[in-house]
């Protein structure tokens, strides 16, 4: 039997640190191998930089999403104009249509 183990770790660029701890960011869209996280779990945050820890998240919702499907609505939530958000997925999955919204909030 193939188990998918609950994620417990999640990484983030340290540009965004400061928009998730202000509670500005509160998605962040991923490619299928972050996939994986369990709505009602929380995970240890840390910068992908050098993997300094910075929060915990509780996961909410995780929901997939097409790259030609993301709008202005998605660009708020990640604290950013559509035109960066796209930008920045491009930067990061090149070429990606398939990804995951993975809906968060900061547990205090």
């Amino acid at each position: 039997m193939n188990q998918k183990i609950t994620p417990t770790e999640m990484t983030f660029f340290e540009r965004f640190e400061t928009d998730i701890l202000s509670g500005k960011k509160t998605i962040t869209i991923r490619d299928e191998s972050e996939s994986h996280y369990v709505p009602g779990s929380q995970v240890k945050v840390s910068t992908f930089e050098d993997g300094r820890e910075f929060c915990t998240l509780q996961i909410d919702k995780v929901e997939p999403i097409l790259f030609s499907e993301l709008n202005d609505f998605h660009a708020k939530q990640e604290n950013m104009t559509l035109d960066v958000l796209k930008s920045v997925i491009q930067d990061i999955y090149p070429g990606i249509e398939k990804l995951y919204v993975v809906s968060y909030t900061l547990v205090e």
